[in-house]
């Protein structure tokens, strides 16, 4: 469909962009991934691998220049929501893909899912609804 084309055009002119948000492309990364674009998944895939933080055997991403988090004792620091999304878009992004994810995809998808989960509150739920 002529729109679908356009949106997926827009967005490829977008990945090209230098300087792209992580949150941006992680969106991007996912969205590629439902239109099947496998070369544009993988080279913001690996983009997003250069700025991940990879802490307590976990993979999470968060906003760029945000301020260290605060170790108290008797305190479970949780993500701000976005953080908590543009690391699930990243998640989504790796398990979307055909014909199925590699083993090292599910691998590093695991260490996603780590933190992700880490980041629930004592009621199974997150820091909002996004």
């Amino acid at each position: 469909h002529s729109v679908v084309r356009n949106a997926l055009f827009c967005l490829e002119t977008a990945a090209n962009e230098k300087e792209n948000h992580v949150y941006t492309k992680a969106l991007m990364a996912y969205a590629f991934a439902l239109a099947g674009k496998e070369d544009k998944r993988k080279a913001l895939l690996g983009s997003l691998e250069k700025e991940a933080v990879k802490k307590d055997g976990s993979v999470h991403w968060q906003r760029p220049g945000k301020e260290p988090e605060v170790d108290l004792p008797y305190y479970h620091y949780r993500a701000p929501s976005a953080e908590v999304e543009m690391t699930a878009y990243v998640l989504l992004a790796h398990l979307t893909t055909q014909p199925a994810p590699s083993q090292e995809e599910l691998s590093f998808a695991s260490l996603i899912a780590k933190w992700i989960s880490s980041q629930q509150n004592p009621n199974g739920g997150f820091s909002s609804t996004q």
